[in-house]
C-alpha cells in the first residue's frame, strides 16, 4: 500500500546533503566573488548608493554589506556557521531588495530576491552533512 503522508519525491539524505552542498556552493561562492569582492573596499558609488537610499551612516552600512556578501558567502559555501551567515546575507539582500533597489524594476532586483531566497533556504535547512558544521558537531 502506499503511504500518502510521505511524498514520494523526498529525497533520500544523501541526496539532500549533496543538494544542500550544491545550493551552498552556488549560493555562497556566487555571492563572495560576485558581489562581495567587488565591494571590498566600498566605492565612493556604492556609498553614494547607500546615501541615496536614505540608509543611516552609508560608509558602516556598505562596509556590513560588503563584508557580509563576501566573507559570509564564503562562511555559508564552506558550511561553516552557517545559518548565521546565510542570515547576514539574507539580512543584505532584504535591504538590497526593499532599500537600494526599491524603485527599480523587479529584471533588476530579481538577484537580490534570488539569493535572499537562496540564503534563506540555507539557513532554514542548515549546513547539511558535507560542512565544517557538521564535521565540528554542530547543530547543522
Amino acid at each position: 500500500m502506499i503511504d500518502l503522508r510521505r511524498c514520494p519525491f523526498d529525497p533520500a539524505p544523501p541526496t539532500r546533503d549533496y543538494g544542500l552542498l550544491l545550493l551552498r556552493l552556488a549560493a555562497g561562492l556566487g555571492m563572495a566573488f560576485g558581489h562581495g569582492l567587488g565591494k571590498l573596499p566600498p566605492s565612493d558609488a556604492f556609498v553614494g548608493g547607500l546615501t541615496d537610499a536614505g540608509l543611516p551612516v552609508p560608509g558602516l552600512f556598505a562596509w556590513m554589506a560588503a563584508l557580509a556578501e563576501f566573507g559570509g558567502g564564503l562562511l555559508v559555501a564552506a558550511g561553516f556557521l552557517t545559518r548565521p551567515a546565510a542570515m547576514l546575507n539574507v539580512v543584505t539582500m532584504l535591504v538590497a531588495f526593499f532599500g537600494a533597489h526599491a524603485g527599480d524594476p523587479f529584471g533588476e532586483r530579481e538577484m537580490a530576491f534570488l539569493y535572499g531566497a537562496m540564503f534563506l533556504a540555507v539557513v532554514l535547512s542548515g549546513a547539511g552533512r558535507f560542512s565544517v558544521d557538521a564535521w565540528r558537531g554542530a547543530r547543522a
